[in-house]
């Protein structure tokens, strides 16, 4: 071969070599800057995310600018108190969260010796769908996975995820939180009940016009209305309720509505086998508004998405029934 040609087939493969290096390069240049931006966004600074990267928050800054440049739209409304994603940035965190937590599991299904999950597993869910839904399941889960310690809180309460450290969390109703990825559990039909002997001592009503004659029980959250929403004619509608009972779960009103306090509106999930075995009883049916509750599984927590995080949640949607 001339000497020409094997300097020019050398020069080749030297440059073929030298692309594939810049794409590396590139690769990983891009997936560290889709992480920086996800830290940014999951702990509201450059500060926080550059002390999770461990990396200067100006150069955490810099990075996300570069996905700004190359994308040509703002992802992060900048202050000097605070931080606000943008339309854009709300719709890359969601599609950076999920392409890093794929690549994660991929490359964690590759490692036989992180295949079986192990370590401590945090779980927060509403008082009624923890009793209901997780705890006649969670059983199973430990038996198939015997190297997970799982802590399962129950609270109605609102909590920032983040800050309580909560590697998974059930959340019934809107989402708000736009640092958090969710996986859908289903959803649930609110229903209008009482008590049997409630309902024999009190008369049974059959218009929510009627409601105001009767102890209907509420909830004691500051987010709780004192209306209930009613389909009269075509429209919906909402009626004023009052009653001498707050509680701060809704397993609590529940209890309280078989024990004949009063008149209740629960997720049917949550009173089915009540129902059921009539210890409870639908009422105004021809009214419902029809409204539903949709039930979301929602991940927290600083890491892309643990296999821990990911079997369990994948469990719940298997083994969970939901009442609707």
């Amino acid at each position: 071969m001339p000497t020409s040609a094997i300097a020019e087939k050398t020069a080749s493969l030297h440059d073929h070599r030298e692309f594939n290096a810049r794409m590396e390069r590139d690769m990983d240049n891009r997936l560290g800057e889709m992480e920086a931006f996800v830290q940014v966004a999951r702990r509201g600074s450059f500060a926080a995310a550059g002390k999770a990267l461990r990396q200067t928050p100006s150069a955490v800054s810099r990075a996300v600018g570069r996905i700004e440049a190359r994308l040509g739209a703002r992802l992060i409304e900048r202050t000097t108190r605070s931080l606000r994603l943008t339309n854009e940035g709300e719709t890359y965190l969601l599609r950076a969260t999920d392409l890093l937590a794929e690549l994660d599991a991929m490359e964690t299904s590759l490692n036989r010796d992180a295949a079986e999950p192990s370590g401590r597993l945090r779980v927060n869910a509403s008082v009624p769908f923890g009793l209901t839904a997780i705890l006649p399941v969670l059983p199973t889960f430990l038996a198939t996975y015997p190297l997970l310690t799982v802590e399962l809180s129950l609270t109605d309460d609102v909590i920032d995820l983040i800050e309580a450290r909560a590697d998974v969390a059930i959340r019934i109703g809107p989402l708000r939180d736009t640092r958090l990825r969710a996986k859908r559990l289903g959803r649930s039909r609110m229903i209008v009940v009482a008590s049997a002997a409630y309902l024999r001592l009190n008369r049974v009503p059959e218009h929510p016009d009627v409601l105001q004659r009767h102890n209907c029980l509420n909830f004691s959250f500051r987010r709780s209305l004192d209306t209930w929403p009613f389909r009269i004619g075509d429209a919906v509608v909402q009626r004023p309720v009052q009653g001498y009972f707050f509680g701060n779960s809704g397993e609590v009103v529940r209890r309280m509505a078989l024990g004949g306090a009063g008149i209740a509106r629960l997720a049917h999930y949550h009173v089915a086998e009540d129902v059921e075995a009539g210890r409870l009883v639908p009422i105004l049916e021809a009214f419902s508004p029809g409204d539903t509750e949709e039930i979301h599984a929602l991940f927290a927590g600083d890491e892309r998405l643990a296999l821990r995080i990911r079997c369990f949640v994948d469990f719940l949607a298997q083994a969970v029934s939901i009442r609707a």
